[in-house]
């Protein structure tokens, strides 16, 4: 809660306006629920699956999607009530699965429809999934210099994006109400080694040092 905090008041002294939050399923709990609805921001997070017929996962039941309520009690004067979205997908075989797959979703102040609550949380993967990119075409160095480290952590966000739009411009056709990229046929991996081999050819790589002797 209080890292929640401290965030948003980072936010706010940037003039950045919070329209929804999107948070981990670790911050599943009474007080940071309960925080949340206290300041009023729209936010969207998984409900941790608790119970064994109780809790969270006696919801888990039926074949169609639906809205309900919840309230989490820890103590007499301890509790939330929030609301519960359970979307039911269908696995049709994915990973050799079949039948209902559910998931639980606390909402507060979402105006997002139901049926697209699923894609719609799946958007904060993009920014987790550029974390992870990151770090595939980062420079590795052992200087402590913060200044040093955040300019090849900025160059590395520079080919991601580069990349990303390399794939979009090039690499992809369009199609009814989307458009189809072919990220396998050209990967991040493989664009760093083709920069690599233009660097090594225009700079060349030292391979030896020559020491006088004496």
């Amino acid at each position: 809660m209080a890292l929640i905090t401290y965030l948003l008041a980072e936010l706010e002294s940037l003039k950045i306006n919070v329209k929804k939050l999107y948070l981990d399923r670790g911050f599943f709990n009474t007080p940071v629920i309960r925080w949340l609805q206290a300041l009023d921001i729209p936010f969207l997070m998984p409900a941790i699956k608790t119970g064994k017929k109780g809790g969270i996962k006696q919801f888990l039941k039926g074949k169609k999607s639906y809205k309900t309520t919840y309230t989490i009690t820890r103590d007499k004067d301890d509790f939330v009530t929030f609301d519960l979205w359970v979307v039911c997908k269908y696995r049709k075989g994915k990973h050799k699965k079949h039948g209902v797959q559910y998931f639980v979703y606390v909402a507060y102040k979402v105006k997002t429809n139901l049926n697209y609550i699923y894609q719609d949380y799946r958007k904060r993967f993009g920014i987790e999934t550029s974390y992870r990119l990151k770090n595939i075409c980062r420079i590795k160095t052992n200087n402590k210099n913060p200044v040093l480290r955040l300019l090849f952590i900025g160059i590395s966000f520079l080919l991601i994006n580069i990349w990303v739009n390399l794939l979009w411009l090039k690499i992809s056709r369009k199609r009814k109400g989307s458009r189809l990229i072919y990220r396998t046929l050209f990967t991040l991996k493989q664009m760093l080694a083709f920069l690599s081999q233009a660097i090594q050819r225009k700079y060349q790589v030292v391979e030896s040092i020559y020491i006088p002797s004496g």
